[in-house]
């Protein structure tokens, strides 16, 4: 006999795990996690400059998937990516309005261009804004964003910073855009070391040589 009790709460469970998410940065990176995420049904508000002409325009054939000016994908949303430039951070400060108790993804790497004075947009969000902040999805390729499968085992991904719920967050959404598991780096002051993480496979990917399809996974025994 069905349960309908069974079926209710399951269908209220997949209701709560959806997220509405702005994109801001629409490039490789932000591109890659924003089609992830929309194939586990969250909806997906990019923000941008000009609706009309952007980059990653072709992100609309995506479900789940609009375009909004930047304040107004903000505002929609609950959780906010930040995959720019980092000296653009202090622009997208501005369009962005009232960021109260909203989670912000730092997915930028200051690792050449710092947005001066802050060692990183981390550090910048931290100070100019009241959201809660986890520095994530920086430390490897948009290959990787895109699938972070090999031959059948699942990549991870690395946070840090100061706020549980910010973490709690990027932690489903790795998992959600297909990663095994989401490393805790630790507190704000892990942010850097994190940055340097990501120059790390920066260096092995493109200066050393190896090529963009490698990644780093955490083994225990």
């Amino acid at each position: 006999m069905v349960n309908l009790k069974t079926i209710f709460l399951n269908c209220q469970n997949i209701k709560l795990n959806e997220m509405e998410i702005a994109i801001i940065g629409t490039g490789n990176v932000g591109g890659a996690l924003a089609t992830n995420w929309a194939k586990k049904g969250h909806k997906i508000y990019l923000g941008v400059q000009n609706i009309s002409n952007f980059k990653g325009k072709e992100l609309l054939n995506n479900e789940n998937t609009r375009v909004f000016s930047i304040k107004e994908a903000v505002a929609k949303s609950e959780v906010v990516l930040i995959a720019t430039p980092p000296t653009a951070i202090f622009e997208i400060i501005e369009q962005m309005g009232n960021v109260e108790g909203k989670v912000i993804l730092d997915a930028t790497n200051a690792v050449v261009n710092k947005p001066e004075p802050y060692p990183t947009v981390y550090h910048c969000l931290a100070d100019k804004t009241n959201a809660e902040i986890v520095k994530c999805f920086n430390s490897t390729g948009f290959e990787n964003m895109s699938n972070p499968i090999y031959n059948g085992v699942a990549i991870d991904m690395y946070m840090a910073g100061d706020s549980e719920k910010a973490k709690s967050i990027a932690s489903q959404l790795a998992k959600d855009a297909g990663f095994g598991s989401c490393i805790d780096f630790g507190k704000s002051d892990k942010v850097e070391l994190l940055e340097k993480f990501a120059l790390s496979w920066i260096n092995l990917a493109i200066m050393q040589g190896k090529g963009r399809n490698i990644a780093f996974k955490l083994l225990k025994r």
